[in-house]
């Protein structure tokens, strides 16, 4: 969105106070204002949710060449055994 653009939608929120200040302690560390940063974080979230349910379609020869992809071995990966094998900095 453009910052020009005309803001003329408003959207109304209840929130407990502990969650205003920790959304305004984020928002001043990003030097935004309240409103700024609750609709972008809003929105990239939602728009995370839609890109994970994007829907395809696929004809048969297609949907069998992609099932023939996803079943097929994958070759050997060092890093990623490298990478499997290593103790999690959590633990």
């Amino acid at each position: 969105m453009s910052k020009t653009a005309t803001k003329t939608a408003p959207i109304n929120l209840r929130t407990r106070e502990s969650q205003r200040n920790l959304i305004d302690a984020a928002a001043q560390v990003l030097g935004k204002n309240r409103s700024d940063f609750i609709i972008e974080t809003v929105c990239r979230e939602a728009e995370r949710v839609l890109l994970d349910q994007r829907l395809f379609n696929l004809d048969a020869e297609a949907f069998d060449a992609f099932c023939h992809a996803l079943n097929a071995p994958t070759g050997d990966n060092e890093a990623l055994r490298a990478l499997l094998s290593r103790k999690a900095p959590w633990d």
